[in-house]
């Protein structure tokens, strides 16, 4: 698994690409806490630590599924699930 820094993605557009991802999906924080982002129970956890001001900030991103990789880092790089379903 390749991992990438995930920084001031929206939230809800992350919530709802995830919810298309195939493979496992790791939060890791800057604490090395891990979450299982395919868990609706480990996102609540995972995300409610690393939400400021309605971003996410200070985290890890970890694909087992190389197209769930590209389509989050895209989201992470564009900002939003419509220009994700663009690209």
């Amino acid at each position: 698994m390749k991992a990438f820094n995930l920084s001031n993605v929206d939230v809800q557009a992350f919530m709802k690409a995830l919810d298309s991802c195939k493979g496992d999906v790791m939060l890791i924080t800057g604490e090395n806490d891990r979450f299982n982002l395919k868990s609706k129970l480990s996102q609540i956890a995972g995300l409610v630590s690393l939400i400021e001001g309605g971003k996410v900030v200070n985290a890890k991103i970890y694909c087992s599924n190389p197209e769930d990789e590209s389509l989050l880092f895209r989201l992470n790089l564009f900002g939003s699930a419509e220009d994700v379903a663009e690209v």
